[in-house]
């Protein structure tokens, strides 16, 4: 269903974007390595300023929670409650030092 969602071309985006996440989080292995591949791939054409601050274990990056809030010009506590609701709902593992909070890209 999540696959018939991304191909729709009349779904409200924030329906496709739960059907993305529901995929890269539990979806069939191929689908989610073309997912993290397209992610990757937008998020440095859209965003080629930020760079990674680490990388963890598998290669996934980190980035610095000011320096997104600050290039998708929203409030750094907004970006912080969607990485704290995505880790406590879904599981998925943000990165944290002292004060500050890398996301998992």
């Amino acid at each position: 269903m999540a696959m018939q969602v991304l191909g729709s071309r009349n779904v409200d985006g924030e329906v496709w974007s739960e059907a993305a996440k529901w995929l890269l989080l539990y979806g069939p292995p191929q689908i989610r390595e073309i997912l993290e591949q397209a992610s990757t791939h937008a998020f440095s054409e859209y965003l080629p300023h930020l760079q990674p601050k680490g990388y963890g274990d598998t290669g996934q990056a980190y980035y610095d929670l000011g320096e997104i809030a600050a290039a998708l010009g929203i409030d750094e506590d907004q970006v912080a409650a969607k990485l704290a609701e995505l880790q406590v709902e879904e599981g998925f593992e943000v990165f944290v030092e002292g004060d500050r909070v890398y996301k998992l890209h």
